[in-house]
């Protein structure tokens, strides 16, 4: 389980309970729990994210016990009225929104430049049941490196993805690490402000921390029984 920071970290682990020990690895520390997934607060950017998952799935793998499945979690931005403050998404699609280049002619995705990928599916299978068991909506949960702060660029990335229900800054990081080592990737997120000018006094992280919290203690039996192999 990736997180951005501590704090959502902590929030998905109060789903969970019992105690945790440090794992201390080269540039990550993962929290392994005994009731529980191990958790990893990644970093916050596409970037720092990959590179802090990589190294967990690999000290895993070299451990002889490989993780089957990478859940990046936090909490997010949401497109209004799609996605209202406090609900939970779980993405079907993981897109990187901004990787590509700016032209006269407007944005181009980097796959359209002849490179790469810029979106990541999770297990369709896993995603609705996920969805059902957390009364989640689900579809495309945007990765940015620069957060929306303009209702133009709010508009801008909607058109580009009409799907987008959420904006985030990891999500497509920690599924690259899970892809490069075949290992699928789900993303569930709690809406705590809505995409646009930036309103600091508009935010309810709290209630954001809340839900994720809540979002994963239903999801829980769902996580510990899927099977990749089975439910492809």
């Amino acid at each position: 389980m990736a997180t951005a920071v501590p704090v959502e970290r902590d929030a998905v682990a109060r789903a969970f309970g019992g105690p945790a020990e440090e794992l201390v690895l080269p540039g990550a520390t993962v929290l392994r729990g005994t009731g529980g997934p191990d958790l990893l607060a990644a970093g916050v950017g596409p970037a720092l994210a990959a590179a802090s998952t990589a190294v967990a799935l690999t000290a895993a793998a070299l451990d002889g016990r490989p993780y089957g499945l990478v859940v990046s979690a936090g909490i997010a931005g949401g497109f209004p009225p799609h996605a209202p403050l406090g609900s939970l998404v779980v993405a079907d699609e993981i897109t990187a929104a901004d990787l590509g280049a700016e032209t006269a002619d407007g944005f181009l995705p980097v796959t359209d430049l002849g490179f790469g990928t810029v979106t990541h599916r999770p297990p369709a299978a896993l995603v609705r049941r996920a969805a059902a068991a957390a009364g989640a909506l689900t579809g495309t949960v945007l990765t940015v490196s620069t957060v929306t702060g303009t209702a133009a660029r709010a508009t801008a990335l909607r058109a580009r993805h009409p799907r987008a229900l959420a904006e985030a800054m990891e999500g497509f990081g920690v599924a690259e690490a899970a892809a490069a080592q075949g290992v699928p990737v789900l993303e569930v997120r709690a809406v705590s402000n809505p995409v646009g000018p930036r309103d600091r006094a508009a935010w309810r992280v709290g209630d954001a921390l809340t839900a994720l919290t809540g979002g994963f203690g239903k999801l829980a039996p769902v996580l510990e029984s899927w099977n990749r192999h089975d439910h492809q």
